[in-house]
């Protein structure tokens, strides 16, 4: 990653994957998911990338739609890749046996299941919304019965974010959150928060307390943008001029890909979509122009 100025005069440039839910299996017409073309689309994905001056590459969630051989043969795709590459965990990615979902985060290249990253006045903080869910955590581990009572009572109250293949993060992973943004906010940086799950807007993709999360978000005036997947068909809002970008699924339509690059800098969060992704010039926050 590059070093240089702060990101106001020097900007960032990320390239963005959403969803590429590779599986060497039929395609799924009814959903448009067509899990073998996604080999191609992130060749031709990372091809773009590395024609441009990238600092990293954000993958964000739902590499895989199933199995670990799955994982065996997209991970090589991003050995061609030229920058840094970063993944954030999506609920596709546990759709292993059980002994095999405490190993994803590893074979993803990843330290941790939440990590953050500071460039240039600019921390990404990467989250992962499966933590307190039904289908990510190891056999025995009380978020199991936490998952099951928050569904329950988000069903027994009509939310429409009540899924199961949905969750939210943990009380440590909260804790660790507002530390990380009140790190950002004592060293004055913008703030883009990464998850494989949107919060904003009221949509049936949402993490599960995405309200309790928005307002934490909102309360911290340094947080330029959320960026997520899993919604595949995209999504975007504003609140209080911070943005909330869904990114589109790289996995839909048999014959086009979709992917981004994101430059943050001189007052703006501009999108260069690719494929189905939208492009959009966003402006930052007076105080981050």
């Amino acid at each position: 990653m590059s070093d240089g100025l702060d990101f106001r005069q020097n900007p960032v440039r990320i390239g963005i994957v959403a969803d590429p839910q590779y599986a060497a299996r039929a395609p799924n017409l009814a959903m448009n998911r067509h899990y073998a073309e996604s080999l191609w689309k992130l060749d031709q994905a990372i091809g773009c990338f590395n024609e441009a001056p990238l600092d990293l590459v954000m993958t964000l969630g739902d590499v895989i739609d199933r199995d670990v051989e799955s994982l065996a043969a997209i991970m090589p795709v991003y050995e061609g890749l030229k920058h840094p590459a970063l993944f954030v965990l999506g609920n596709h990615d546990f759709s292993v046996k059980p002994l095999q979902r405490p190993a994803i985060p590893g074979m993803l290249g990843m330290l941790a299941p939440w990590y953050d990253v500071s460039l240039r006045g600019l921390r990404f903080i990467v989250l992962d919304g499966n933590d307190v869910s039904t289908f990510a955590p190891p056999a025995g581990d009380p978020r199991h019965e936490e998952a099951a009572a928050r569904l329950a009572v988000l069903q027994g109250q009509g939310a429409v974010q009540a899924k199961a293949w949905n969750g939210t993060i943990g009380t440590v992973q909260r804790r660790w959150l507002e530390e990380r943004l009140a790190l950002a906010v004592a060293a004055g940086e913008g703030v883009i928060l990464c998850c494989h799950y949107p919060i904003f807007p009221q949509d049936q993709h949402n993490l599960w307390d995405c309200d309790a999360i928005l307002d934490l978000v909102l309360s911290c005036d340094n947080v330029l943008a959320w960026f997520n997947g899993h919604n595949h068909a995209g999504h975007y809002g504003i609140v209080d001029g911070r943005h909330f970008v869904t990114f589109r699924g790289m996995v839909d339509t048999p014959d086009s890909g979709a992917h981004a690059i994101v430059t943050i800098g001189d007052g703006q969060l501009r999108i260069a979509g690719f494929g189905r992704e939208i492009s959009r010039d966003l402006a930052l926050p007076a105080r981050f122009r």
